[in-house]
């Protein structure tokens, strides 16, 4: 079973990226596995957090969005009040980075890596696993690769196990902390890997397990274990996205499957289209429930929260609309081309209107986007 924690810095997929100057993390949870089996209680905890850096990817139409960071000087500070945080409540830490060494994600890669070697110590290690690079989109099982770089660090710290009377016999004396992008499909995967690991060697100090025994080899226990950890991931992916995690098949089943590329597919769509035109309402609302915005009879709409200039008449409907209404209109005067030219110069007219639209939409994608109008997000 699962004690789950989440996170300090509440929000939706998009609005919520990073820490915050406090360096508490978006979508940081907290999950405990928990065994309990002839008297014996054995637990291991986990935590996943969003890169503890000052870092933005606010929505735009894009299917994804540029990362941005901000406040270069500040990033020591924010990172490593996060990882003292960590350290006051769980111990030692081993951050498990796992975003592309390239591209967008690579720059915060790169960010977090350096940052970490300067608040680095004893109590304090970094692990980069390029998880798309290695495992790609189907071979899951290099994992195994990543186990063997952090192996040492799990088997000294450990993990909780108490006797038929509660005695304490064994304690955990630090965690594994896990990241990628979002903390949710890459990290369930990893997640889900390491804690298979760690109950096999939970039960093979309980004597359950031989010293070669594994969890796959016992096919109730095996499927039991996916799931648990699939609907888990699926369950923190709901609440941050508004979808279940990608990539659950494998965690489901143990390998991928054409069925669930399809969901995978699909639940992509959906994200990109919550992410654009429907959180921002939504994270209003989580807000509102956290007191970050404070609702008064007396309190007059500040100016920021007005909409101003092209965000007064901006509307994604109707922008499509138009561009749609000019490229018909544009083929209807070129079909007529051919008997009079200057219906030719009229088609040209219309198609420059649409792609004009087109660009302006595109330019200021921000504002065509469903925003959150009540607490502003940090900048």
């Amino acid at each position: 079973m699962f004690h789950v924690q989440f996170p300090f810095l509440k929000g939706t997929r998009l609005w919520r990226r990073g820490a915050d100057a406090d360096g508490y993390a978006a979508n940081f949870v907290e999950t405990e596995q928990i065994m309990q089996l002839n008297g014996y209680t054995a637990s291991f905890v986990q935590v996943r957090g969003s890169i503890p850096l000052l870092w933005e990817q606010i929505v735009d139409l894009t299917y994804k969005p540029k990362f941005e960071l901000m406040k270069h000087d500040e990033a020591p500070r924010v990172l490593e009040r996060h990882f003292l945080d960590l350290r006051k409540k769980y111990g030692a830490v081993l951050a498990v980075d796992l975003v592309n060494k390239h591209g967008g994600e690579g720059r915060l890669c790169e960010k977090f890596g350096s940052t970490v070697q300067q608040v680095a110590s004893d109590d304090v290690r970094y692990v980069h696993f390029d998880f798309h690079q290695v495992c790609g989109h189907i071979h899951f099982e290099r994992l195994s690769i990543l186990y063997d770089q952090i192996s040492d660090f799990i088997d000294t710290n450990g993990y909780l196990l108490l006797n038929e009377k509660g005695e304490k016999m064994k304690e955990q004396r630090g965690i594994v902390r896990t990241n990628c992008i979002d903390c949710l499909d890459r990290t369930n995967v990893t997640q889900s890997m390491i804690g298979r690991k760690m109950l096999e060697y939970q039960l093979r100090r309980l004597g359950v397990f031989g010293a070669e025994e594994t969890i796959s080899s016992h096919k109730n226990l095996d499927e039991k274990f996916k799931i648990l950890w699939a609907n888990h991931g699926d369950d923190i992916s709901t609440q941050y996205t508004g979808t279940p995690a990608l990539k659950g098949d494998f965690v489901r089943f143990g390998h991928r499957t054409f069925q669930g590329i399809l969901k995978d597919g699909w639940n992509a769509l959906l994200r990109y289209y919550l992410n654009n035109f429907s959180d921002g309402t939504r994270q209003d609302a989580i807000d509102l429930l956290q007191g970050h915005y404070i609702v008064s009879v007396s309190r007059d709409a500040t100016p920021s929260s007005k909409k101003q200039g092209l965000e007064s008449i901006a509307s994604l409907p109707l922008a499509l609309g138009l561009v749609l209404t000019g490229f018909f209109f544009a083929i209807m005067s070129l079909n007529q081309g051919r008997y009079d030219y200057r219906h030719f110069f009229l088609s040209l007219m219309w198609a420059g209107i649409s792609i004009g639209i087109a660009a302006v939409v595109r330019a200021n994608g921000r504002v065509f986007c469903n925003r959150p109008r009540l607490h502003k997000p940090r900048s």
